[in-house]
Order: C-alpha cells, then sequence, then structure tokens
C-alpha cells in the first residue's frame, strides 16, 4: 500500500502490533485478535494480517471470504492478502473523546465454515490537538485597595487529546504584581488562577497587559495564548465574598427545563451601591443547559440534560458589586444516569439458510445489544425466547453469538422464529425483542417410500400389447431434486433377455406396460422388483416387488378321444 509506508515507517520506530489469539474450546470456536495503532493512519494503511494471525493460509481465502462485521467501516480486510486496513478516518478525538482508552471492537467474520473472531484495535492518541481558549481576551477589574494574596479565576483552555498530549499547564509572562497557580477541577481539567503578589496603584498604573499561554506536554509540545487586560479601580473597601469558594450538586438527567438547581450565595460589607451584588457566569457564551438569576445566585435548567451526552458541567460564577469589585466561585454539577434507554438488539452475519443437517454448535447470528445508559441501567441480559433448537452465547461485551443446539428437520419445522428479548438492570428494567426468521434447508435425508408394501395385478391373456397393467406410487418429503423420484425395474424372475420383451415402466408416473400379449398356458405369473429413486446427491432408493398374475381366456378349440383314435385308424389302413 503506498499510503501506508509512512506509518509502517513510525511502526518500526513505536510497535504499534500487538496480536495474540485467545481460543475458546467448544463447537463454538472464538478467537480474540488485539492490535495497536495511531490515530489518523491514512486510509489503506495496513493494521496487520488478521488472515495470517487467525490461521488462514492465502490459498484459504478466496472460499473462507473473511470479512468486517461492524456499524462503522472503519476497517476491511484485503481478500487477496487478508491484511486488515484502515478504511475511514480514525480520529481519536471524535471516535472515544476525552476516555483514556479508545478501542474499536468489531467481529470478523469467516465462512465455510462459518466463524466469528473478535477483534479489537486500540486507538492511540497523537499530539495533534493544541490548547484553545474559548476567547482570546479576557478583561478583569481589580480595586487598588484589594489585598495582595487575592485570587481570580481566569478562563481555561480545552484539548482534545489525552494523557501528556493534553492540556498540562498555564504560564505567565513575567511581571512584578501578578503570579499564576495551576489548579485541577473534580474531573481532571485544569484551570489557572491570577494572584495578585503587590498592591495596585491606580495613580501610578490605570491597567496591566498580561499574556496567558496554556501548554500541552506532546512531542513537540503545542500551545496556544489569550491576552489578559487588568484594569485597576478606585478603592472599594470590601469585595463580595461567596458562602463557597466551591459548589457541588447532583441532578437526574430527566429534570424538567425550569427546574432549580442550586443557589449560590454573596455578601459585600460595603454599603449602598457597593454592597449592591449581581451574579454572571464568566463564560456566558458557552453556558447553553443552565440560566442564571443575577440578583437570586439561582440556577436553573434551561435546556434538556443527557447523560449520555454530558456526564458533568463545571461553571465559573461572578459576583460583582455595584463598585466594581468581585469575587468567584466554581459550581459543578453532576448529572446522573437514569435508565431512559431501552436496549436494542441488532441481527449481523445472519444466515440465509441453515442447513437440516448441521452440527451442534454452528454459528447462525452474531447479536449486538446497544444501550446507552451505564452501570447497571446499561447492563443487559440477552434471553433466547420459546422452545427452539438454538441457544445464544456471551462472545465479547454487548456481543452474543446464536448457535444451533438440537437436530434440525426439515420436513418437520421448515423454519423458525427465533426471537431475542434483551432486559436491563435498571430500576425499573426496560426491554426490548427482536425477531428473525431461519429458513431450514433441504438435504437429501429421506428415502423414497412406496404407498404399498407390496403389489399385485391380475392381467388376463391375449392383452393388447403397450397397455397399462399397473401403476407403483412412491413419495419423498425431500424438497427439489432430493424428492424428485424416477422408477426403474431392477430385477425380476423373467430371463434377463427376455424381460424387455414381457414388460417396461415410465421413469416418471410409475405406470408398468405390456409389451407383449401374455399367454397364460405359457406364463402363468411373474415377479417384478421396482425402485423408486431420488435425485440427491447421494441418491437414495427403495424397492418393492410387483407380482402378475396373467388369467386364463378360452382361447384353444376342444377336441374328442374318438376322432382322434379314428384317424389313427384310417391313416394306417392307407399305409397298408
Amino acid at each position: 500500500m503506498g499510503s501506508g509506508a509512512a506509518e509502517r515507517g513510525w511502526a518500526e520506530r513505536r510497535p504499534v502490533l500487538f496480536p495474540f489469539l485467545l481460543s475458546l474450546f467448544g463447537p463454538a470456536l472464538s478467537e480474540q485478535i488485539r492490535y495497536r495503532i495511531p490515530e489518523e493512519m491514512s486510509e489503506g494503511s495496513v493494521v496487520g494480517n488478521l488472515g495470517k494471525d487467525l490461521g488462514l493460509s492465502v490459498h484459504e481465502l478466496p472460499t473462507r471470504q473473511l470479512r468486517i462485521s461492524s456499524e462503522k467501516a472503519y476497517f476491511t480486510v484485503s481478500a487477496k492478502s487478508g491484511e486488515l486496513l484502515v478504511g475511514s478516518r480514525l480520529d481519536r478525538e471524535q471516535i472515544c473523546g476525552k476516555k483514556p482508552a479508545c478501542t474499536l471492537e468489531f467481529e470478523a467474520v469467516a465462512e465455510n465454515p462459518l466463524n466469528f473472531y473478535h477483534v479489537s484495535v486500540d486507538i492511540e492518541d497523537i499530539n495533534d490537538h493544541s490548547p484553545k481558549f474559548t476567547q482570546t481576551s479576557f478583561d478583569l477589574q481589580i480595586s487598588e485597595s484589594t489585598k495582595p494574596g487575592a485570587r481570580f479565576i481566569l478562563g481555561s483552555a480545552h484539548d482534545a487529546d489525552i494523557g501528556t498530549n493534553s492540556l498540562q499547564n498555564y504560564q505567565l509572562n513575567p511581571n512584578d504584581h501578578f503570579s499564576l497557580v495551576n489548579k485541577e477541577k473534580q474531573d481532571g481539567s485544569k484551570y489557572p488562577e491570577l494572584v495578585l503578589k503587590t498592591p495596585l496603584d491606580r495613580e501610578e498604573q490605570k491597567s496591566y497587559q498580561l499574556t496567558l499561554t496554556a501548554l500541552d506536554c506532546g512531542d513537540p509540545p503545542l500551545s496556544s495564548t489569550a491576552q489578559i487586560q487588568v484594569l485597576v479601580t478606585d478603592a472599594n473597601d470590601n469585595p463580595p465574598v461567596f458562602s463557597q469558594e466551591l459548589y457541588r450538586v447532583s441532578v437526574l438527567e430527566n429534570v424538567l427545563p425550569g427546574t432549580p438547581v442550586l443557589r449560590v450565595m454573596a455578601t459585600d460589607q460595603d454599603e449602598g451601591v457597593n454592597a449592591q451584588i449581581t451574579f454572571s457566569f464568566t463564560e456566558a457564551g458557552q453556558i447553553t443547559q443552565f440560566d442564571l438569576n443575577s440578583i437570586t445566585g439561582e440556577i436553573t435548567i434551561l435546556n434538556t440534560l443527557d447523560f449520555e451526552e454530558v456526564k458533568e458541567y463545571s461553571i465559573v460564577l461572578e459576583a460583582r458589586d455595584g463598585g466594581g469589585m468581585i469575587a468567584q466561585c466554581t459550581v459543578e454539577i453532576e448529572v446522573q444516569d437514569i435508565n431512559d434507554n431501552i436496549p436494542e438488539v441488532v441481527f449481523q452475519s445472519l444466515r440465509d439458510i441453515i442447513m437440516e443437517d448441521t452440527n451442534l454448535g454452528t454459528h447462525v447470528a452474531l447479536l449486538k445489544i446497544r444501550d446507552k445508559d451505564s452501570g447497571h441501567n446499561g447492563e443487559v441480559i440477552c434471553k433466547l425466547e420459546g422452545d427452539v433448537p438454538f441457544k445464544i452465547l456471551s462472545s465479547s461485551r454487548n456481543t452474543y453469538k446464536l448457535v444451533t443446539d438440537g437436530i434440525l428437520d426439515r420436513e418437520q419445522t421448515p423454519e423458525y422464529n427465533v426471537t431475542i428479548t434483551a432486559t436491563d438492570r435498571g430500576k425499573p428494567p426496560l426491554s426490548s425483542s427482536s425477531s428473525v426468521t431461519l429458513h431450514i434447508g433441504d438435504v437429501n435425508d429421506n428415502a423414497p417410500v412406496f404407498e404399498q408394501p407390496s403389489y399385485v395385478v391380475h392381467v388376463a391373456e391375449n392383452n393388447p400389447p403397450g397397455a397399462p397393467i399397473a401403476q407403483v406410487g412412491a413419495s419423498d418429503p425431500d424438497l427439489g431434486p432430493n424428492g424428485r423420484i424416477s422408477y426403474s425395474i431392477v430385477a425380476s424372475d423373467l430371463e434377463p433377455r427376455a424381460l424387455a420383451s414381457y414388460v417396461s415402466v415410465s421413469a416418471q408416473s410409475g405406470v408398468v406396460f405390456a409389451q407383449r400379449a401374455f399367454d397364460h398356458e405359457q406364463l402363468r405369473a411373474f415377479e417384478l422388483t421396482l425402485q423408486a429413486r431420488d435425485q440427491g446427491s447421494p441418491a437414495l432408493s427403495a424397492n418393492v416387488s410387483l407380482r402378475v398374475l396373467v388369467g386364463d381366456r378360452n382361447d384353444n378349440p376342444k377336441y374328442s378321444q374318438r376322432s382322434s383314435s379314428h384317424s389313427t385308424i384310417s391313416r394306417r389302413k392307407i399305409e397298408s
């Protein structure tokens, strides 16, 4: 692959392929293969030789038809080489977000015989995102009466990468009045606090221009900057003070818009306009799920929450008095999951037809279970409904195999309606069912059966040649050629050379024809062995006897003993 050469060069410096094979013994064989690759490998790049790792030779690939069963086409398999190839863009941040581990799991399917193999591909993060501030500049008003040591929360940056490639710290350009402290939230994200080192004097300097830099520790490191403009205001004796520096609260994801979440409290010891406090979000443009009453400090739900989308919000609030002095606090809102997603059952790699002689434990289909909830709400139990000759086996997380678990007989049951019910462990539990019709294919497992154990037919002599004298019949419950019957004569008590001149049988109808007129005086009875044979492979057959009794007719003239003696004496006289 031309596009994969560069990626393989990267792999030589840093191993990306770690395959291992785990065989689970039993009729339903399961294999597990694992690879590790970096994100953003170009389309067509080689992940590993899946066919080889599964023990398939190149010569087997055309008949085994190795392929990938997955909802999204992240990977494909080369039909010629068996190599697992990148099929579409692998953006780790888009696929897994901030999860510390990012693994794509799917099933590889091989035909003839049908087998499923669980494949995991770990996607490693590369440093392809620099930290980004939500805004490029921040305005901060600080009273000249503010005492050294006062802290001010600044706007944070966001980095889509993880680990050392993600945002690690903030730096402030050197100056005499301010320093920077790196703080960490409960979810592990970092934010900067500006610390006043020395007193401010508005008469000496009315404003300060600072540069805030956010850096990651990737190789090479990436960074971004934001400008901070500090305006020094006239003395205002007392700034607002929040009752808590950090507020924490939990809400269910199904709370309705307008529902109160919590109320922050701040006080100011000044009087008059300097004691009038208003509340606001420091990054109001980024807050879309909550509303804040600027007078009371009450936070309410603005838009519907969804635990499956965002599990926690960290919001910085600002309290500002009438003199321009501010205080800040952080509100962390944890969204709690409720069981609001019904589990789904999806059939994949379903066989069109299951032959009735299929062995026990043969793979029939692959089942994927989806439930967006978490914890017990997302734990799903699968059940196969009804009394059917199948069972389900757990293959991997949220993946099951449907395999045969009993004898199949198409002649008794040509198809099965299989229903799988998925139920989660939520309270109350949610469930759904999915059904599929499995068609049973015919094999030649039934020999023809004659309608009678034996046949006897009476035929009067002097019958017309070519006329039918009997008919045998057989049935076969198989389908197609397996149930298509032809008839023949396989044995007789007549001389083999003479048989064809006496009788014949229609291969299609089983009608037996007389080939000559029978003579009771010469042949009073004979017996045939007829065979009914299907056209299966191998063919099955059955034999039956047909006894033909030739009846007498008055076809010879009578003569007396007296007439016979007189004729003899007369001949003697003439001779003498």
